[in-house]
């Protein structure tokens, strides 16, 4: 088999599927939090543009098709960090295709005027959401789990709505292999935050969970090898639930201070992971992830265990 991983990257997973006549190469940047005004926590504020923009740097030099994003570009939707998050990404030489994440929709909370949803899509998503592209040979399907205004306003919950459910039963009929984007998980990785807490951190909070998620799960489960990529936790992850494949990216803004490259080819799907920042960096991003928080000490805990057990999945070996 070719090899498609990166010389600098580690490799986090080899999937049978998807799978892709033309091969096709994505990144995959979640959570940046890009944050110009504030400082400090375990997302590492000060550092969070930096970060983002080191990331585009070394994505320009991979030859991508496109990037893709989970969501959470901004701290907590500040117009004046999308405006960073857009100069950032100004020097972005493949499209972007991003889906919010709760950070970057409007929540009651808010002491400054978030974007409209719609503004969102218009700057991230090439003016749609929900969205359908095709990069490549691989179809990708953008979802919004983060909510607007209208919908999850009081929350950081996720959930798929009725609208989008509709639309997505449409857009997967006949696709194969598609890749979905959203921001929050499904149950069977969140479950894996959960046995933690229960075997080591009882005290560790767990984050927004995604609600009424069976009739998402139901369509995903109904096409031919699907594979859902999410953020929303900040760690690298994978979990597979009725038969589907779901990859959570790492997070650029703290430990582990990464992206992923996305390889889709005829013989299956081949996941790398790139960090963003030396090997003094990681360890101050780990040593200030760990001091923040029992529930950042939890998720800093679980991403450095499944940094040591890469690749977390290899399908072509079993």
């Amino acid at each position: 088999m070719k090899e498609t991983v990166p010389p600098t990257g580690s490799l986090m997973a080899r999937l049978d599927h998807p799978r892709s006549a033309t091969p096709t190469r994505f990144a995959v940047v979640s959570d940046p939090h890009v944050a110009t005004r504030s400082e400090g926590t375990s997302k590492l504020f000060e550092h969070t543009e930096s970060h983002l923009r080191a990331a585009v740097a070394d994505i320009n030099d991979r030859d991508v098709h496109a990037v893709l994003s989970p969501g959470d570009l901004t701290k907590d939707g500040e117009p004046w960090n999308y405006d960073a998050v857009d100069a950032a990404l100004a020097d972005l030489d493949a499209p972007l295709y991003a889906v919010p994440g709760n950070h970057d929709v409007p929540k009651e909370r808010d002491d400054h005027d978030t974007i409209p949803v719609a503004s969102f899509a218009d700057r991230y998503a090439d003016g749609d959401l929900p969205f359908h592209v095709t990069v490549g040979g691989v179809d990708i399907v953008g979802l919004n789990s983060a909510g607007s205004r209208d919908r999850l306003y009081d929350s950081h919950d996720g959930e798929i709505d009725d609208d989008q459910l509709d639309w997505l039963d449409g857009v997967l009929d006949g696709v194969d292999d598609p890749i979905v984007l959203t921001h929050h998980n499904l149950p069977a990785m969140s479950d894996q935050l959960r046995r933690h807490r229960d075997a080591v951190e009882p005290e560790m909070h767990m984050p927004p969970m995604t609600r009424n998620v069976d009739p998402f799960l139901g369509a995903l489960a109904a096409v031919d090898h699907p594979l859902l990529l999410t953020g929303h936790l900040h760690l690298p992850s994978t979990a597979r639930m009725r038969g589907v494949r779901e990859v959570m990216s790492p997070t650029t803004c703290s430990f582990p201070q990464s992206y992923l490259v996305v390889d889709v080819d005829e013989t299956g799907t081949t996941i790398a992971l790139v960090p963003v920042a030396d090997a003094d960096d990681l360890a101050m991003a780990h040593a200030r992830r760990t001091a923040d928080s029992t529930t950042s000490r939890g998720l800093t805990t679980i991403a450095a265990a499944r940094l040591a057990a890469f690749p977390l999945v290899d399908e072509h070996a079993d």
